[in-house]
């Protein structure tokens, strides 16, 4: 179940929309960006895995920077972490309500934005494990969708209507090659976030030093190659210059392809938005409880169900935000910080783990060799580095709330102690 549980929120919605920008950034070789995105992504998520398992318990970036640098820099990573997730589910929401959506019946976006958000806040309070196995059948219909494209893909090619030729087709009139690779890097390693929601949950597994790893990396590899050839299906079956237009990349491939009616793709794509949904949520309400009860916020988020113990009060406060957010923005707004967030996040989860190798636990856990945390630190302000200007300043922005909270949760501490 861990392994679909991030598989699930790896394989969410941004591989159904973010092909067509890949394309525009890098060319034909779409494949290229996403398998070096992997590449990055596993740097980071082998630290990832030496921390879960050396320190198994909610709260993930939070809890791991505030062992390094103090409560200061746990309160930062760790609202990063969670304007991340909030503002995804918000993102999300406001996403299903639109075109997929409008497919099969045409609603106010403010009633499926409630009613969406209501039903997924009560399936996560319901508990994880019922939300686990919903995320299991949403994921086999995701992958089911993208193993679809990839069969389409290949019909187009073998009937003699593509072009494996745009296969190697790297780079753009405006980027040559390499520019081009890291330029769709950074759009393509959006389609591979999602691991690290994983880590507030690792301690409801029953041994997380043995299956986090295995888990982890199983579920980037396998969405990796999932990628590799779903881009590589939609690169050699339409145009690139039409796939770089579209807003349903996959859809363009349904469509040339012929034979499966568009509102069956458009079914898997909302299962695809609404599975994002659930696991970005269960994420943002565990990382919520985490850090109120490592004491960055409210004590009253840690209240829990008497029977389920699922921590409600967090629950319901990270969806009213994403509600308010998705009520009062549009999908490019919420969506355009959120990988410089996680950046964020990533290099303070790599550069605390060379602080913390000091210290010593009592229990065998996961270790990575030093090189892959400087790597991933290396590779976070890479990829940041590439980032527009207009979202730096709205990242600033969050920053800023994050960093003046932060400093308010750190003398609240040191006078508590």
């Amino acid at each position: 179940m861990l392994y679909f549980f991030i598989l699930g929120d790896v394989l969410g919605a941004g591989v159904y929309v973010l092909v067509g920008q890949v394309a525009a950034d890098a060319g034909g070789a779409v494949w290229v960006p996403l398998v070096v995105a992997l590449c990055l992504a596993l740097l980071t998520a082998a630290s990832y895995a030496e921390l879960v398992t050396k320190y198994p318990r909610a709260g993930g970036a939070s809890h791991y920077a505030t062992l390094a640098y103090g409560p200061f820099a746990g309160f930062l990573a760790g609202f990063c972490m969670l304007a991340a997730g909030i503002v995804s589910v918000g993102a999300l929401a406001r996403g299903f309500g639109g075109d997929y959506l409008s497919e099969f019946v045409t609603l106010p976006v403010v009633l499926v934005v409630i009613v969406f958000l209501g039903a997924l806040a009560l399936l996560n309070a319901r508990g994880i494990s019922e939300s686990t196995r919903a995320n299991t059948v949403a994921t086999v219909i995701e992958v089911g969708g993208l193993v679809l494209v990839i069969g389409l893909g290949a019909w187009i090619v073998l009937r003699g209507d593509g072009d494996v030729g745009r296969l190697v087709d790297l780079g753009t009139p405006e980027n040559g090659p390499a520019a081009a690779v890291l330029s769709g890097a950074v759009l393509a390693y959006y389609s591979f976030v999602g691991f690290e929601t994983s880590v507030n949950v690792a301690e409801e597994t029953r041994d997380p030093r043995r299956a986090y790893p295995r888990a982890l990396f199983g579920a980037l590899v396998t969405a990796g190659a999932v990628y590799a050839l779903v881009g590589a299906a939609a690169a050699a079956a339409v145009p690139t210059g039409k796939l770089a237009e579209s807003s349903g990349p996959l859809l363009e491939v349904v469509r040339a392809a012929g034979g499966v009616p568009t509102e069956v793709f458009s079914a898997i794509a909302l299962v695809a938005v609404a599975n994002g949904a659930l696991l970005t949520g269960i994420m943002s309400s565990r990382l919520a409880y985490g850090m109120a009860r490592d004491g960055l916020l409210p004590g009253f988020l840690t209240k829990v169900l008497p029977g389920r113990r699922t921590p409600w009060a967090a629950i319901a406060a990270t969806t009213a935000l994403s509600l308010l957010l998705a009520l009062t923005g549009d999908v490019a707004t919420l969506a355009s910080t959120l990988v410089l967030l996680l950046l964020v996040v990533f290099f303070f989860v790599n550069t605390a783990l060379l602080v913390l190798r000091r210290d010593a636990v009592a229990h065998d856990h996961f270790k990575a060799p030093t090189a892959v945390p400087v790597l991933g630190a290396v590779s976070c302000v890479v990829l940041a580095t590439q980032i527009e200007r207009d979202v730096w300043l709205r990242g600033l922005l969050v920053l800023a709330v994050g960093a003046t909270l932060g400093v308010v949760a750190a003398v609240r501490l040191r006078r508590a102690r």
